[in-house]
């Protein structure tokens, strides 16, 4: 069991980074640079798309076995 959450917590630390890594920034217009519209910067972002919604589960996963493998650690000790 420990060793299926290890493999699972590692798979979501490697997801998460490849799904951040492939978002673009707020600020990656060449307007925000040369003070451009505010609204892009600080306006409604519209709706979240799937790699905003893929983030949110892949983190929700990555803390979840995070504290279980806490509880696991807590246990041995």
């Amino acid at each position: 069991m420990h060793t299926a959450l290890v493999i699972l917590h590692v798979m979501a630390c490697v997801t998460l980074i490849v799904i951040v890594l492939m978002q673009t920034g707020k600020g990656s217009d060449i307007g925000a640079v040369f003070g451009g519209s505010s609204q892009t910067l600080f306006g409604s972002t519209g709706a979240a798309t799937f790699l905003t919604k893929l983030t949110t589960v892949v983190a929700v996963v990555f803390i979840v076995t995070s504290l279980a493998l806490y509880v696991f650690a807590a246990r041995v000790s």
